[in-house]
């Protein structure tokens, strides 16, 4: 079997991208916990933040941040949730971050975490262009 984020960085399989970079990228997650949850991915296949070089880690983690503040100033955000799962609870055996935007009283509290699908896929398009936006915004 291949790996799901392999075939979405290969453009063999349709993600909403937020950004491409010749290092890594970024694309919503299908199984948001809030709308604009994005995965940050290195476009070279390590399984885990321990597999990645450690050269390749500041680098990466700058990724990471940009998406942070982009889901601050594109979605309006109060703040975000930065998460990374090495085996286990990982869903995808490729390193992936995840940046989620997070509000006062959104409900995310504990391991117990409510997922929201988008509308449509336009709606999801839509998310993915703000937060691609507020990217080239630069961080402030």
């Amino acid at each position: 079997m291949g790996c799901v984020f392999c075939e979405i960085i290969n453009g063999e399989r349709p993600a909403h991208m937020v950004f491409e970079a010749a290092d890594a990228v970024g694309f919503l997650d299908t199984r948001p916990l809030f709308k604009g949850h994005t995965l940050v991915v290195p476009r070279a296949h390590h399984e885990t933040l321990l597999d990645l070089p450690e050269g390749d880690v500041g680098p990466f983690f700058q990724h990471v941040r940009a998406v942070a503040g982009a889901v601050e100033r594109g979605l309006g955000a109060a703040g975000s949730f930065i998460a990374e799962n090495n085996r286990i609870s990982q869903s995808v055996p490729h390193l992936h971050v995840h940046v989620v935007p997070r509000n006062p009283k959104d409900g995310l509290r504990g391991f117990f975490w409510p997922r929201h699908k988008y509308d449509s896929d336009e709606e999801a398009a839509g998310y993915a262009d703000r937060l691609a936006k507020a990217l080239g915004e630069g961080a402030s």
